[in-house]
């Protein structure tokens, strides 16, 4: 079913249809933004047949004594919502006679929220999730998710948490079959500018075959949040986690797949960003970014090939940030609102000139000096990977880049206060390698390939069979690769 076929229910009509059902039973514990959840389940009526326990640990030494200490001191976090939803659950079972319930469905519902403060300088935000069977002798189901909150009130804030939450437990258990539509459907009666969801999680035997990655895909897609970070394991993260206080350090590409090339400039990029004085070695978190707009240049987003770029990236031991900042400066403000520690970007000369257009700020009432006061206004250095044009083989740095002459002396400055930084250690021989070639060949089954990857990469494509490869494939004899490409194989 497409989201606008499904027949949205208000929180009062889903609470009732919940309350209604009497194999659902259950615990309710929220922590923050006060008992915003649990009281459209008391006020539709029934409720009698599906809480159990609806409590609230307002003071921290109650909380602490409940649920443990956190070992960081925060209230506000995932293992806080961990803690409470094992603990709340854990006692259903241990109080409840499952003999003498044998058809209920248990579940435990927990958040733990902080709203906009009154000054108005901390905006509010919160973590949410539920453990539920759908079967009475089934091991339960998690889903965990983090919001922001973007509401100027606290009590417009508070409304909105409990709309969500109430999507959430109704998702769990009518919508757990098609994960993708539970996901949606948090949205129901709530506005995209209301709330932001940037971190979802689901696990548990109803939610096997379900790839948490896929899920940080959708959340970008619709628009639910603008960037989604996922650890080289696969799993989700929320960005104040990853990025807090961090010298963050990022590529951007297609990586389709990771080449030589990408390899040479993370890696030359790193050394750089070590030696400068103003970075904590022990504080650098790298970043492969993949854009929206690459995954959907050929029309809607193909989630194989997705997967198949993050497998690689994940086998490389990489974090991957999946993003809808289609400029660098977009990029730049998102890790601003984490960090204020030097950052760095690393990007090849061909990418630097486009940054430096001025056709892609039109829209901008500040133009380009509004971009560029953006991004320099933070503490922020781009690295420079070098690059030689195709049809005059001239290599393109930082001295000789095209840029019109009316930026020229933006340009320039930036280059004298060392914003702008040339990679010079670089690899010559491996300047000629694309990514869109090495597909090409993978996909037209034509030999050396290998050769413009790195070696492991080249076993991980096989092994899995990944961007279309098939060891049985013929060459196509009517695919020709371009000239750089068959220099290159012809080097020793």
């Amino acid at each position: 079913m497409n989201d606008h076929e499904r027949v949205v229910l208000t929180p009062t009509q889903k609470a009732l249809k919940i309350n209604l059902r009497p194999e659902m039973y259950g615990t309710f514990a929220e922590i923050g933004a006060g008992q915003e959840v649990v009281r459209h389940f008391f006020r539709a009526g029934g409720a009698s047949g599906t809480i159990a326990k609806a409590m609230s640990a307002y003071d921290k030494d109650f909380s602490d004594a409940i649920y443990g200490k956190e070992a960081k001191g925060r209230y506000v976090c995932k293992p806080r919502l961990i803690n409470m939803i094992n603990h709340e659950y854990r006692l259903i079972e241990e109080r409840l006679n499952r003999a003498d319930h044998p058809t209920k469905t248990f579940f435990s519902y927990a958040n733990t929220v902080a709203t906009i403060n009154f000054s108005k300088t901390i905006q509010g935000h919160g973590w949410m999730g539920v453990k539920f069977q759908t079967h009475p002798d089934q091991k339960p189901n998690e889903i965990i998710l983090h919001a922001r909150l973007h509401e100027p009130d606290a009590l417009l804030q508070q409304a909105t948490v409990g709309t969500l939450g109430v999507n959430l437990i109704y998702g769990c258990f009518f919508l757990y079959q098609s994960p993708k539509e539970l996901l949606l459907s948090l949205y129901d009666n709530i506005g995209r500018d209301q709330v932001e969801i940037d971190m979802i999680e689901m696990v548990g035997p109803d939610f096997a075959e379900v790839d948490n990655r896929l899920l940080s895909l959708q959340l970008v897609k619709h628009g639910m949040t603008q960037a989604v970070i996922f650890s080289p394991d696969g799993a989700n993260l929320q960005a104040a986690d990853v990025l807090y206080k961090k010298n963050i350090l990022a590529i951007r590409g297609s990586f389709r797949p990771v080449t030589k090339v990408n390899i040479d400039m993370i890696l030359k990029g790193i050394k750089h960003f070590q030696d400068d004085p103003k970075v904590e070695t022990d504080q650098i978190q790298v970043l492969f970014e993949i854009t929206l707009n690459n995954l959907t240049a050929a029309g809607d987003v193909d989630e194989q090939d997705f997967l198949d770029r993050a497998d690689i990236l994940c086998s490389l031991g990489q974090t991957v940030l999946v993003s809808n900042f289609s400029q660098y400066y977009k990029l730049v403000e998102y890790f601003s609102t984490h960090s204020t520690k030097r950052m760095g970007i690393i990007l090849g000369a061909n990418m630097l000139m486009e940054l430096f257009n001025e056709k892609y700020y039109r829209d901008l009432n500040g133009g380009i000096l509004e971009v560029f006061g953006i991004m320099f206004s933070r503490d922020l250095k781009i690295y420079v990977y070098p690059w030689r044009t195709q049809d005059t083989g001239e290599m393109q740095t930082t001295a000789n880049a095209e840029i019109h002459p009316r930026i020229k002396p933006l340009y320039d400055y930036l280059v004298f206060n060392g914003r702008l930084k040339d990679i010079e250690d670089f690899n010559a021989e491996i300047l000629d390698i694309f990514s869109r070639d090495v597909l090409a060949m993978i996909q037209h089954g034509y030999p050396g390939w290998e050769k413009m990857v790195p070696s492991y990469v080249d076993s991980i494509i096989k092994d899995y069979r990944l961007f279309g490869y098939d060891p049985n494939t013929e060459p196509d004899p009517h695919y020709l690769p371009p000239a750089r490409v068959v220099k290159y194989l012809a080097l020793d």
